[in-house]
Parts: structure tokens; C-alpha cells; sequence
């Protein structure tokens, strides 16, 4: 979608599929074990799929387990907006794209270090930029 963040409802249901559309916009989750980039192990960088923000680098990308694309920690922490979610009776810190405030996924205290955090991201909210020897 490039840099636009004034798109309308109609923009983004028109540039995203409508997985993206309910994940990015409507703050939904991918089932687990789904997502394209849950395996990848390629050097490069994620983006968010509805602006284009360099998000996290796969150097940070580990195998959590639980079924979704893990950081434990953000390219650039001025790129994310972390927000306290009290959905679905419990409290989480909700994760969106602080350019075009699309959903990502959640940020969690149980990662590795040297952070101990686990961002838990959908991979409909992100595209991967692959980079050449890491």
C-alpha cells in the first residue's frame, strides 16, 4: 500500500486479501501452524504487508512453538506501537504497526534472551524482504 496512512475502509479491503483484510484490520489471528513465514529461515527483513515498515529482522526470528512467526525484538522500536488489550477476558500488550496502525500480533514476557520478550506475529501482516549472506 505504500506510505499512506489516510487509507478508507474501502482503500484497504480493496489492497489486502480478505485474511489480510480481517487480521490487519480487524485485529483477527491467523490459526496457528498457517502462516507462510512461520518456517522461513532466509536473512532479511519483515515489513508490514499494508504500508511497507521495516519491522524485525530476521536475525531476532526464533521457533517459539506456538504456532506464529517469533521476534524477540523490533527492528526499530519507534516503528511499533505497543497497546494493553483487555480482549477475550484477558490482558495482553497488542502490537500494531505504528506507521498505519495495522494489527500485528502480541508481545509476550516468555522469549529468549538477551530481550526475554516473544512478539507473536501473523504472517498476514507481514512480507519478507530477503537479503543476500544475512
Amino acid at each position: 500500500m505504500g506510505d499512506d496512512m489516510n487509507n478508507d475502509d474501502g482503500q484497504w479491503r480493496k489492497a489486502l486479501t480478505p485474511e489480510q483484510y480481517h487480521v490487519c484490520r480487524e485485529k483477527g489471528t491467523e490459526p496457528p501452524f498457517s502462516g507462510k513465514y512461520l518456517s522461513n529461515k532466509e536473512p532479511g527483513i519483515y515489513t508490514c504487508a499494508c504500508c511497507g515498515a521495516e519491522l524485525f529482522d530476521a536475525k531476532t526470528k526464533f521457533d517459539s512453538g506456538t504456532g506464529w512467526p517469533s521476534f524477540w525484538d523490533v527492528l526499530d522500536p519507534t516503528k511499533v506501537n505497543l497497546i494493553t488489550d483487555h480482549s477475550h477476558g484477558m490482558t495482553r500488550i497488542e502490537v500494531t504497526c505504528a506507521n498505519c496502525g495495522a494489527h500485528l500480533g502480541h508481545l509476550f514476557p516468555d522469549g529468549p534472551e538477551p530481550t526475554g520478550q516473544r512478539y507473536c506475529i501473523n504472517s498476514l501482516s507481514l512480507e519478507f524482504e530477503e537479503q543476500e549472506g544475512g
